[in-house]
């Protein structure tokens, strides 16, 4: 038990570094742009993560620049036969929800149905011929999200009508996510769009996920197995041109993997040593990103969720012993990694951590004392005299 204990850490601390947490599409690793400087380091790190050359960004300047020309010249003609066609289908699809809502309950299994996956159907034979004649690429999206709506509700309501009732949820789900992964993996291989590339992965993992649940693995080994293969079909993704579904891979990936791997230390150890050990390599993980200049957003979201999880943790951990001053001082220590690395969302939740346990101790050991605030006080004065110093010696050097 010891052995394995110990085997896993080593994975987490070491292996997480390589799989672990580039997350994706974070919101709180967007930086902040207010002069020149930083707009031009977020080009720097946007062109080293898609890897573009300054030629190719001279080529995109110049053709943005005619399209704008060229879009300022279009004829209201056909902006207005834009307008009308998604208005079309915008009232098409309005009326079809309609009538089933309406007349649902008394339809037949036949019409139900058709008006179903019938209905997807039809839309997917409008998607095929407006992807075979390229003539309506920006109607690719809102079709292929229609009829893949469409058709995996009319495979449910089929078996829902024609195979008796049972609580054998597996099976239909299993069914219905491989037929879609199968329709959508030909259409993909066919047509090259992203967004069927999207559908495509989107019903595989879901048919895997399934089987894997079905045959009675793990939910732990599930998560950790369709997790890192996840990371890496996003790592693939990278050298395509579907490179939109990067960090989505990416975040949807490695958070499987690492909730897998939560649960999995967890079971043989405490939630608090799991939640430090896993939120430790997150941190690890975004540090290896943030160096070598890829997916801003993910490695601030990185820090953000692992310094979370490593601070809550450690204060389980010190939480009532003779060490509980040992997580004044590891905030302290990433504080000064928040400065050296300029990490805003590491520092939010460093500053979060501090003064939360500021006031926790100072209620449960100084309780009605005036000499404890004073004294933060007088400490807080004398760092910023030292930070003022430091600054000033820095001028000088």
């Amino acid at each position: 038990m010891i052995t394995l204990l110990i085997f896993i850490v080593i994975l987490l601390l070491i292996g997480a570094g390589i799989w672990g947490w580039p997350l994706v599409a974070g919101v709180l690793g967007i930086s902040s742009v207010s002069d020149k400087p930083g707009a031009l380091k977020n080009i720097t790190q946007l062109m080293n993560t898609y890897d573009i050359t300054p030629a190719e960004v001279e080529t995109a300047f110049q053709e943005q620049t005619t399209i704008h020309s060229e879009t300022s010249r279009r004829s209201k003609g056909d902006i207005a036969k834009t307008l009308f066609s998604y208005l079309g289908a915008i009232f098409i699809l309005a009326g079809i929800g309609t009538y089933i809502g309406m007349f649902w309950d008394s339809m037949g299994s036949a019409m139900r149905i058709f008006v179903t996956l019938g209905v997807g159907y039809v839309l997917l034979i409008v998607l095929v011929s407006a992807l075979h004649e390229k003539k309506y690429p920006r109607l690719v999206l809102p079709l292929t999200l229609a009829c893949v709506f469409m058709m995996t509700g009319g495979w449910f309501v089929l078996i829902h009508e024609f195979f008796p009732r049972s609580d054998d949820w597996h099976t239909a789900v299993l069914f219905v996510f491989g037929i879609m992964a199968l329709q959508m993996g030909v259409l993909f291989a066919k047509y090259r769009r992203t967004v069927l590339a999207f559908t495509s992965l989107f019903f595989a993992y879901g048919f895997l996920y399934t089987g894997l649940d079905m045959l009675g693995v793990p939910l732990a080994y599930n998560a950790i197995v369709l997790g890192a293969s996840l990371f890496l079909v996003g790592t693939a993704l990278e050298e395509t041109p579907h490179r939109v579904l990067v960090e989505p891979a990416l975040l949807i990936g490695t958070c499987w993997l690492n909730s897998g791997l939560f649960d999995l230390v967890a079971d043989y150890t405490a939630v608090n040593r799991a939640s430090l050990v896993i939120g430790v390599s997150l941190m690890l993980t975004a540090y290896g990103l943030q160096k070598a200049g890829q997916y801003p957003r993910l490695t601030g979201l990185g820090y953000f969720i692992g310094s979370i999880m490593a601070y809550s943790g450690l204060f389980d951990l010190v939480q009532n012993t003779p060490f509980e001053l040992l997580y004044l001082a590891a905030a302290a220590s990433v504080l000064y990694a928040c400065v050296v690395l300029q990490s805003k969302a590491l520092l939010l939740t460093t500053v979060i951590a501090m003064l939360a346990f500021i006031g926790y101790y100072s209620a449960e050991h100084f309780a009605n004392s005036l000499g404890w605030p004073v004294t933060l006080i007088l400490m807080g004065t004398a760092f910023l005299g030292v930070g003022t110093l430091a600054i000033k010696v820095k001028q000088r050097i």
